[in-house]
């Protein structure tokens, strides 16, 4: 992997964390003056009403996966002009798509909602109004994406930060106006969060305009360029779908089985480990437009090696974080809110498992974009995704806890999982046998060694005190941070890291 390369990537991901600080404090501070103001059962509602919207994202999704990948893959090859059309092409399709959902939403979604969804009477209209807010939201980030694409595509990272953190900011200040308005606050919290985003839209309409020359958009026509995008985009439909259901079709399910209530803990949940993936993600984030460039370079040594160490890399930073958290829920839960929602802990616990199963496997599933041919891939992972679905019906149905459904979420993540290795391997001949031995084993005899010390020391302390959480956090990080060094790493690995330390000793 080139000196540039690497250099590049190390300071988009310095970028990208120092948005994230700001971003998840200002968002976790921001949750608990919403839950505060709004109250359980109205935190429920609009957790459900947006979970609706969300449903008919998968639409957009696909098209967004298109958009990026083509993005990448013409700036991998130096075409601006093959960049400049996929933009403009990508923007009119994705104007389609969101008048589209419109209609979708005005229709089928005002169905379900009033219908199917279990909310309390007094809070309908409420209700229908912060759906009315939400679509409209989410048809503005529609026609924001193909922006939001090309400034990751050209990895303006600086301008990502900044929109992140205004748009931040922005919500905190709609979370303290809920405090002092004499109105329905429920549906003046939907409206405002309406404003918000048109104003961060126009803020990546601006920049875009003024700093990327492919972003200026102009009309026309090519058959198999727009059929190309469909194409790819179409299959990408299948996984968009499975996820969205899986997601947001959980959230359902248990709003028909135990109500708004539970939905507020399973936002609350939502919150957290978005807050906490945040970390990895922005990770990734800084790796994903390398590893499409490198492949539409033909660099199949850097490709691979993008793929072995960001797998590796992502679970080992994630579950660094995760650890201590993990291990201290219901405590940290209890200072964040005021009222913690019933089942928030064992919630947050699960969705954050799951997030690890996802982590090790995010770069996998971006190498399949990066290949382009994802027909077959798409039909199997995402009916592997979908049993999410019928399984959790069948377990409510027959009386088992709530939290089963999320059980059920990480085993099938783990079977798609295995599912990208092999498909990886017959597609690109990733080396299946080396990358399970380099990435999967390593990172599962760190997670059991790291774990051990922690958990007796757990016995031992007290778990709902300051001082007991800094003892946990303290371990959970020595341990994990000895394990990662000692059995996580290669020798090669671990050289580089010597020689990096040695070199800022000596300076």
């Amino acid at each position: 992997m080139s000196e540039n390369s690497n250099k590049k990537i190390a300071k988009n991901t310095v970028i990208l964390y120092l948005r994230l600080f700001v971003t998840m404090l200002v968002s976790l501070y921001t949750s608990r003056i919403v839950l505060q103001v709004l109250g359980v059962q109205d935190y429920g509602t609009y957790t459900i009403v947006g979970g609706i919207v969300a449903l008919f994202s998968f639409l957009n999704n696909a098209m967004t996966t298109a958009t990026q990948r083509f993005l990448n893959f013409e700036l991998g090859k130096k075409n601006l002009s093959g960049a400049t059309r996929i933009f403009s092409m990508s923007l009119t399709t994705h104007v389609s798509i969101g008048i589209m959902l419109i209609i979708l939403g005005e229709t089928l979604g005002l169905w379900f909602l009033n219908t199917q969804i279990n909310i309390p009477a007094e809070r309908m209209l409420a209700a229908n109004w912060v759906y009315q807010f939400s679509l409209l939201s989410f048809f503005v980030k529609i026609i924001r994406t193909p922006y939001q694409a090309s400034i990751v595509a050209f990895e303006k990272f600086s301008f990502y930060a900044f929109a992140g953190i205004i748009e931040v900011a922005l919500t905190l200040f709609v979370a303290f106006v809920l405090k002092f308005t004499q109105y329905d606050k429920l549906i003046i919290y939907g409206g405002l969060l309406f404003v918000v985003t048109v104003i961060i839209n126009l803020t990546y309409w601006i920049y875009c305009r003024l700093k990327l020359e492919i972003c200026h958009y102009k009309f026309f026509w090519n058959k198999s360029l727009y059929f190309e995008l469909i194409s790819f985009s179409g299959w990408s439909l299948f996984g968009s779908v499975a996820n969205i259901g899986a997601q947001q079709g959980l959230n359902i399910l248990v709003n028909i089985f135990y109500g708004v209530v539970v939905n507020a803990a399973m936002g609350i949940a939502n919150q957290v480990t978005t807050a906490i993936n945040s970390f990895v993600s922005n990770f990734q984030l800084a790796f994903n437009p390398q590893i499409v460039k490198s492949y539409a370079a033909n660099d199949k040594e850097q490709f691979m090696s993008l793929v072995f160490r960001t797998s590796k890399y992502s679970y080992f930073l994630l579950f660094l974080i995760s650890l201590p958290i993990l291990l201290s829920m219901d405590y940290l839960l209890n200072i964040w809110l005021d009222n913690v929602p019933e089942y928030a802990a064992i919630f947050c616990q699960l969705m954050l498992i799951f997030c690890l199963t996802d982590a090790i496997a995010a770069p996998l599933w971006m190498s399949v974009q990066a290949i382009g041919q994802i027909r077959n891939y798409q039909l199997i992972i995402s009916t592997i995704i979908f049993l999410n679905l019928p399984l959790s019906y069948i377990v409510l149905k027959l009386g088992y806890p709530v939290e089963s459904v999320l059980y059920i979420r990480i085993f099938v993540n783990i079977v798609a999982f295995l599912f990208r290795i092999i498909y990886l391997q017959k597609k690109i001949q990733l080396n299946a046998s080396q990358y399970i031995k380099d990435v999967v084993l390593r990172t599962i005899v760190v997670s059991l060694l790291s774990v051990i010390i922690p958990l007796v020391l757990k016995n031992y302390i007290d778990n709902n005190s300051i001082i007991g959480f800094i003892l946990m956090t303290v371990s959970s990080i020595l341990c994990t941070g000895l394990a990662i060094y000692l059995l996580g790493l290669n020798k090669h690995e671990k050289m580089f890291i010597k020689h990096t330390l040695l070199n800022k000793l000596r300076r």
